[in-house]
């Protein structure tokens, strides 16, 4: 019995050599179902689909944080990631990609890169994700992480994310990790009928809901509410 207890102590410790974050992996995805039970009366989802928790398991989250943070990376919250910008908190990245009910052959489009976890996250979800981000060095150096990281199906560019990516339209579904203050109409046009736009919009650092936007087949939108939350401001390009 003994000898068992030690083997599967080293076996133990042998994995969290291989991977010194999987206790803070592990405590993370708790969180989420924890958050995500707490919330389903808003949210309509008492569960998360276990591709997006596998996502979320192997995306490695203390990548895309800033150096001296990675202690810190799989605690639920947001964490600043440089020019007055966050990384959400992982709960929020789950939930919105849930939210978005993604296929594997489907084609995003994310608005706000930031440091790029979302956008990896999404890249094990969908065939394709176009992300545009207004910071250009963020930007840069998300593009730079991602390649790094192997995702080749993620393509960064920086740009004013109101605009969308007309060129790459129609999109399966969009997903803006910024606060709008309105919809914006070019996003609704680039999303293909039958697909799902998911975008917090309210005042600036409160106040705001995150929506979910359905298109039907004739175009027709359909809106509803599922959960309050509080992003950095979508900017523009005001030059």
């Amino acid at each position: 019995m003994l000898f068992g207890v030690l083997l599967a102590a080293g076996s133990i410790m042998t994995a969290e050599a291989q991977d010194p974050y999987a206790m803070q992996r592990k405590a993370m995805l708790d969180d989420i179902a924890t958050l995500t039970r707490e919330t389903r009366f808003e949210t309509g989802r008492a569960a998360l689909s276990e591709r997006v928790m596998a996502a979320m398991n192997k995306v490695s989250r203390h990548r895309f944080v800033l150096p001296g943070e990675e202690h810190y990376a799989y605690d639920n919250r947001p964490l600043p990631i440089g020019h007055g910008q966050t990384i959400s908190q992982p709960f929020i990245v789950a939930l919105m990609s849930d939210l978005l009910d993604l296929k594997a052959g489907d084609k995003v489009l994310e608005i706000g890169t930031g440091c790029g976890y979302q956008a990896a996250v999404l890249g094990e979800l969908a065939r394709e994700v176009y992300t545009i981000e207004i910071v250009a060095p963020l930007a840069k150096e998300a593009s730079a992480r991602l390649a790094a990281l192997g995702y080749r199906n993620v393509i960064v560019r920086s740009g004013d994310g109101y605009l969308g990516w007309p060129e790459q339209a129609p999109f399966d579904a969009i997903m803006v990790t910024a606060g709008a203050l309105e919809v914006p109409p070019a996003l609704v046009q680039q999303l293909k009928p039958g697909g799902k736009l998911v975008i917090p919009v309210g005042p600036r650092w409160s106040g705001q809901e995150l929506l979910v936007i359905e298109k039907d087949a004739g175009g027709r939108t359909s809106t509803r509410k599922a959960l309050a939350v509080r992003f950095v401001p979508l900017i523009r390009d005001k030059r």
